[in-house]
């Protein structure tokens, strides 16, 4: 080091950044990904052209280049860009940063304020933001991996257009690898690093679209490559063997509480309902290997047997249960086998909702109409002037009947005839069909013909 011609604080600061930070994009035509926002005639790409002044919210996975645009657009429109994070920030620095950006806008300085993570923001925060917005005082673009239909508030939404950002293919972040390596001003170049094409592709898989990971992992590999942790020789070439020991584990892009734990327990519950044994399991290790609590899970699968399979096969649900009970009684990873089979079965198992829209047809039936006295018959009379009212009067012990049906109405008056549960032709279902068939026959050969 040079005494006399020190390093500038900035150079130094960059050059110890993270590979993802120093390979960032710096313009649009190092951006890599997203063609149905930024390609010809694309609506990012036209607002960016045409300089529109509208705040803009980015809704995607970790990794996908969020922040990059924010500063290529900061960048292109020649604006103060002002980065806040959610976590760090209140209400405080949001008011002073945003009188320092309405006297900058008096002097016709433009000001973009990027929001990471603006899903955090509670709603006094982000209500902060709105007559700033409003009067154009700023520009605010937030990042957010949360839907923003649920995590940011209506008035703010409202004012800003939403761009869905989608994960990086495994052969664009490969590319992405390829060109770091080779980057000597910004990359790894200047270590002279070669690397096998399966190597990067594996470490690319193993990000899941998330480009800022791939990065990172490759990060490691070159260290592991140039100082073994073992005392090792010391290599110039990533191969699959070494990436497979930088890799660890798949980043797996999942959150208990948000957007993608619905989705992925919907695929599963989806595929369950279309008999899809191959793609119910997938979804279910997909789950398991992102840390999803397995009771659950077992909770939601006893809803699926109950739900989708009902009566057309009653046993599902005994099986649902001693799943739960395995899950409980081993633990995890022993017991998830147990709820394997058990997803396996229900997407087998014939299927039927004929329960499912019997209950809520009668559960509509309560809300729409007034609430029906239980007719005398059918009421309980363990006392003398419960009898002399005619509680219970009329009323025929079933099993003292012939074919054990009594030709009685259950249902008040006003209902009578209201048919809820229609079973279906599958599997047990068939059964129960039949058998509603033949009590229709014995009630109706007990009543006066005429």
């Amino acid at each position: 080091m040079n005494l006399f011609n020190p390093i500038p604080a900035a150079a130094a600061q960059a050059s110890q950044a993270p590979l993802a930070d120093r390979m960032r994009p710096r313009t649009l035509d190092e951006f890599v990904g997203q063609e149905h926002l930024l390609g010809p005639g694309k609506p990012l790409a036209l607002a960016i052209a045409h300089d529109d002044p509208t705040s803009m919210i980015f809704w995607g996975p970790p990794g996908t280049g969020k922040t990059t645009l924010a500063k290529i657009i900061a960048a292109m429109t020649q604006s103060t860009f002002i980065e806040f994070s959610a976590v760090m920030s209140g209400i405080k620095e949001i008011k002073a940063v945003m009188v320092a950006a309405e006297k900058a806008a008096g002097f016709r300085s433009r000001t973009i304020l990027f929001i990471d993570e603006i899903h955090r923001f509670n709603k006094a925060q982000q209500d902060a933001f709105l007559p700033y917005v409003e009067r154009g005082t700023i520009r605010l673009i937030g990042a957010t991996t949360e839907n923003p239909s649920f995590e940011v508030i209506s008035a703010l939404l409202s004012r800003c257009r939403v761009y869905v950002l989608q994960p990086l293919s495994e052969e664009r972040i490969a590319a992405l690898l390829r060109r770091a390596l080779e980057d000597s001003e910004r990359g790894l170049g200047s270590l002279n690093l070669t690397a096998d094409n399966d190597a990067l592709t594996l470490i690319a898989s193993y990000s899941s679209g998330d480009c800022r990971s791939a990065y990172n992992t490759l990060e490691v590999a070159a260290q592991l490559a140039k100082a073994p942790p073992d005392g090792g020789a010391a290599t110039d070439h990533i191969d699959r063997t070494l990436a497979t020991e930088a890799v660890q584990q798949r980043v797996l892009m999942y959150d208990k509480s948000g957007e993608e734990h619905f989705n992925l327990i919907s695929a599963l519950h989806k595929s369950v309902r279309n008999s899809d044994p191959d793609a119910s399991l997938y979804w279910l290790a997909r789950m398991f290997a992102a840390g999803e609590d397995p009771l659950y899970l077992a909770r939601r699968v006893v809803r699926m047997a109950v739900e989708d399979i009902g009566l057309a096969a009653p046993e599902a649900l005994n099986l649902c249960l001693s799943a739960k009970e395995a899950i409980e009684f081993l633990g995890s990873p022993e017991g998830d086998l147990a709820l394997a089979e058990a997803v396996v079965y229900l997407a087998l198992a014939p299927k039927s909702n004929a329960v499912y829209l019997a209950f809520g047809a009668a559960q509509q039936e309560i809300e729409q109409t007034r609430q029906e006295p239980v007719p005398l018959h059918l009421r309980n009379a363990p006392t003398r002037l419960m009898k002399e009212l005619d509680y219970a009067k009329g009323y025929r012990y079933a099993q003292d009947e012939e074919g054990r049906v009594a030709d009685m109405d259950c249902l008040p008056d006003s209902l009578r005839g209201h048919v809820y549960y229609k079973p279906t032709q599958e599997g047990r279902e068939k059964q129960l069909a039949a058998r509603m068939e033949e009590i229709r026959r014995i009630r109706a050969g007990k009543r006066p013909q005429g």
